[in-house]
């Protein structure tokens, strides 16, 4: 099994197993597969319907059909190494389209947030994404209000370019938009 790995954390890529492990079995049973330490994180209803809906909706179907580059379509465990446990997750929305762009996103755990865990791993994907040549331009969206994940883009450098607005899980939401340029 791939890992990736920074000075406190573990970044593991769950393949189509383990994904359709955690949509039948639970998190828990994904877990215990992963040789990891129980945990449950502590999320808002907005982020758990969020993970439930890329779960279902793009990371089981995106890894059954790209099963030999699912790394660009799943979601990362992040794993802090000290405890081995699971404090959240990262990944892309996909592999660099024609233009070279793709998009990241990111969940901590409520009860390792501010610690610099995100941008510890944000900046350790973006390191491993740096390997694909066809990648020139990373994007990401946040709430317009989220100010602690807005810090952790500019942490990894990352420039705002736009304000834009979204319906998301039945809610209008206002986001910034923000890039990193690779290449």
């Amino acid at each position: 099994m791939i890992e990736i790995t920074s000075e406190r954390l573990r970044l593991i890529p769950l393949d189509n197993d383990l994904l359709n492990l955690w949509s039948l079995q639970g998190r828990k049973a994904m877990i215990e597969q992963l040789r990891l330490q129980p945990s449950e994180w502590l999320m808002s209803d907005f982020d758990r319907e969020e993970t439930e809906d890329a779960l279902q909706n793009f990371w089981l179907p995106m890894t059954e059909q790209n099963p030999t580059d699912f790394f660009w379509y799943t979601n990362w465990e992040i794993v802090l190494d000290a405890e081995n446990t699971s404090i959240g997750g990262i990944g892309f929305a996909g592999f660099p389209d024609q233009d070279g762009v793709t998009m990241v996103g990111y969940f901590i755990d409520g009860k390792h947030r501010e610690k610099g865990y995100a941008t510890e791993a944000l900046t350790c994907l973006i390191d491993w994404a740096k390997l694909e040549p066809s990648l020139k331009t990373i994007i990401a969206d946040t709430p317009f209000f989220n100010f602690p994940s807005q810090n952790v883009l500019k942490k990894a450098g990352f420039k705002e370019f736009s304000i834009s607005e979204t319906e998301h899980i039945n809610q209008k939401i206002q986001l910034k938009n923000w890039k990193l340029r690779i290449r």
